[in-house]
């Protein structure tokens, strides 16, 4: 049985900075920017019976119009279990977040999973923009 909780005396976050910093999406990221981004967000655990960390998301929101989902990491012995669907879906339907007008991520390999939970590609894309960091484009230039 995985236990989800957001707690954060819970986290694990030397493993979740080991996760992050392996992904494709912040590779090499720093400890210490982990720890703001888990400041400034609604985190989510995974514990197994054990109570190790297995899994890891988070949601950057005003709770009230817009939300962004981000980092959703679980653990390669517990992928294929529906464990990141599941800690999308805890967010979805929290209270705090029952008036959102939009919720938002990026994925470059999951779209089947939110697709499940109702994700669709952007309705209006035109009308979006970004600024990015001069690392996160040189980052992005180099993956591509």
């Amino acid at each position: 049985m995985i236990d989800l909780s957001d707690d954060t005396a819970r986290l694990d976050v030397a493993r979740i900075h080991g996760w992050l910093a392996s992904s494709y999406w912040s590779p090499g990221i720093a400890r210490e920017q982990v720890e703001r981004q888990i400041a400034g967000a609604h985190c989510l655990g995974a514990y197994d019976a054990a109570g190790e960390q297995v899994g890891f998301a988070r949601v950057i929101s005003d709770r009230a119009s817009f939300a962004w989902l981000a980092d959703v990491w679980v653990d390669e012995p517990a992928r294929g279990q529906g464990l990141g669907r599941r800690m999308v879906g805890w967010f979805i339907e929290r209270p705090e977040y029952a008036g959102i007008r939009r919720f938002a991520l990026t994925t470059a390999d999951a779209h089947g999973v939110y697709a499940k939970l109702g994700f669709k590609p952007l309705s209006r894309p035109e009308r979006l923009m970004e600024r990015l960091s001069n690392e996160f484009a040189a980052m992005l230039e180099k993956a591509s």
